[in-house]
């Protein structure tokens, strides 16, 4: 797809038009996205927020925020809460976990809590690259929280046996 540079109310539009037709359609097909809301940002930090509740295996829901902004989606799942036990161990899973993830990374957020994050430019989105973020997102948090957090919670973290 060539990229054209669009004025950056018609790239935001686009974007935000683009992102509603994804939403509504996966919300209809019955698949791993049970809910979605968007939000008007007023503090002026962003111009949308959708709040994407995905159903996941290790976690019963998935929550992932997309964040519209001047000219790039910004997107991130809260992963897991700051680490109790192990804590060295834990972080040193997550940075060796990042060089393996693509267009995201474990990075820590308010109350060093532990957020999958990515970013990726306005212009790029469509519904490729929607699904890549949704279903990386969900991928990469089912497969990976379950040791963060038997490093990080060992004695309140029990991994859930397997659905057939």
């Amino acid at each position: 797809m060539p990229i054209v540079d669009l004025p950056e109310e018609e790239e935001m539009a686009a974007a935000v038009r683009c992102i509603d037709a994804w939403i509504e359609r996966e919300l209809a097909s019955d698949g791993l996205l049970v809910a979605a809301e968007r939000q008007d940002v007023t503090d002026r930090t962003a111009s949308y927020r959708w709040y994407l509740r995905f159903k996941g295996e290790e976690k019963d829901f998935i929550t992932v925020w997309f964040t519209l902004q001047q000219r790039t989606l910004h997107h991130e799942a809260q992963f897991m809460p700051a680490p109790e036990e192990n804590v060295a161990d834990t972080y040193a899973y997550l940075m060796r976990r990042n060089a393996s993830l693509y267009g995201m990374w474990f990075s820590l957020g308010p109350e060093d809590a532990v957020y999958l994050v990515g970013r990726v430019p306005a212009a790029l989105i469509d519904d490729d690259e929607l699904d890549r973020i949704a279903g990386s997102s969900v991928m990469y948090v089912d497969d990976h929280f379950p040791t963060a957090m038997t490093l990080a919670h060992p004695r309140l973290y029990r991994r859930r046996p397997r659905r057939s």
